[in-house]
């Protein structure tokens, strides 16, 4: 800048003058160059608010989402209405854009908008991708009625369209091969019409209609016995669903894989039962979970050195979706388990707030752009750091003596401070 500039440098003992002096020139000249390169005009200030008081989805037209190549911003911005209605802070980011224009991502497992399969398509799409879905047959005519009708403020993207789905593809992740579909399957009358549903079939299809596809998004888990505990479970229930939850996976990139173009991504969802115990959620999915994660990391190697694609899995916290409030629905007027779920996580968190579809969907974002361009075969979380507790803080067991504790640090650790934070909000 044009402004006058100081440099205090302190001579470690044992170092000559001159050559102390040499560096610090170095350094001032490396200094100088920055200053002329870069204006004050020219600082970062993208606002990425993120905070409570709108639908799931729409969280991510709270913020704005980076992009890869430099830019040159605008002059700071003062605190958004939405910020300052709900608290949420702006906040100054690098300037990089994520442009994603001309490449094809399949995501599978999309029936609604509440689920973060449909978060990941809406941030994609914010970057420009092609979005292409395979959806479970027994659903895939809700959805395109869904589709037609408009997903309202959880269909929006930044640029205030509805997110558009070029097409959809029915795909059932229990079938690998054509061969693989049982008689029962095919006599179904929810699948009335229908072919092709299979893995393979579905890939061959895809390639067929766009050549290729950039990023492969495993957004599906199923287990038929998921309310048993794993003591009750059947040899059945236990190979179902780890066949829809986890080999899925595995499948996908068989028979996508060989379409990806190189520096592509492969990303699936996975949820911390699968390394530390959650009670309530059984059948064999915590199982089905581990494997997922395990597979993850072979995966990267495998399809990393055949492909030259990225292989992650993103560690989710709770969400209401519609397949969530399945595992364990309420009676009328009774709340569900993923309620519960949510509450536990707001009250023991580090981050007391609740998660959004679009925090995931945002780390998908990130996951499929150059931005990680030497991340694979890792477990990424988003759950508000939930995965780091070792000792809940609204355990009965200890609440005499936290509710003993006052004063700084304590009244910020208090279970009830996430709670607080979204009443004032109200």
């Amino acid at each position: 800048s044009k402004q006058a500039s100081t440099v205090l440098c302190v001579r470690p003992r044992g170092i000559p003058e001159g050559a102390m002096m040499s560096k610090v020139c170095g350094v001032v000249a490396v200094l100088g160059a920055l200053a002329v390169s870069v204006q004050p005009a020219q600082a970062f200030t993208a606002p990425c608010s993120v905070g409570f008081g709108r639908s799931v989805a729409a969280q991510s037209a709270a913020g704005r989402i980076p992009k890869l190549g430099l830019k040159v911003a605008q002059a700071p911005l003062a605190a958004s209405p939405r910020a300052q209605r709900t608290g949420a802070t702006d906040c100054k980011m690098a300037g990089y854009n994520i442009d994603l224009t001309g490449k094809v991502a399949f995501v599978a497992g999309v029936a609604d908008a509440s689920g973060y399969g449909w978060a990941i398509a809406k941030q994609l799409a914010n970057a420009g991708a092609t979005i292409i879905v395979g959806t479970w047959p027994p659903v895939m005519t809700l959805f395109e009625r869904g589709l037609k009708k408009g997903f309202g403020e959880d269909g929006l993207l930044d640029n205030g369209e509805q997110l558009k789905v070029e097409k959809i593809y029915p795909l059932d992740a229990m079938f690998s091969t054509p061969e693989e579909v049982d008689e029962v399957t095919k006599a179904n009358k929810r699948y009335a019409g229908l072919e092709g549903y299979d893995i393979a079939s579905c890939a061959a299809k895809v390639k067929a209609d766009y050549g290729k596809v950039d990023f492969l998004i495993h957004s599906l888990a199923n287990g038929p016995e998921v309310t048993k505990p794993l003591l009750e479970t059947s040899r059945g229930g236990y190979l179902a669903a780890s066949s829809a939850s986890a080999y899925s996976m595995i499948s996908m990139l068989q028979h996508f894989g060989p379409m990806m173009p190189e520096g592509g991504s492969a990303i699936s969802l996975t949820y911390i039962a699968s390394e530390r115990v959650v009670p309530g959620y059984g059948g064999g999915m915590s199982s089905a979970k581990a494997q997922l994660e395990s597979d993850t990391k072979v995966l990267s190697w495998e399809a990393g050195r055949m492909y030259g694609i990225r292989v992650n899995t993103i560690s989710a916290g709770p969400l209401a979706s519609r397949a969530a409030v399945a595992i364990k629905k309420g009676g009328a007027g009774e709340r569900n388990y993923i309620d519960y779920c949510i509450d536990y996580n707001i009250a023991n968190t580090p981050l007391p707030k609740p998660l959004f579809s679009d925090d995931v969907g945002k780390t998908a974002l990130a996951l499929c752009s150059d931005l990680t361009s030497a991340v694979t075969g890792t477990c990424q979380y988003v759950d508000n750091g939930m995965h780091a507790m070792g000792l809940t803080v609204d355990s009965g067991s200890f609440k005499e003596y936290i509710d003993r504790q006052s004063g700084v640090p304590w009244d910020g650790w208090k279970p009830d401070v996430g709670q607080k934070k979204l009443d004032a909000m109200k």
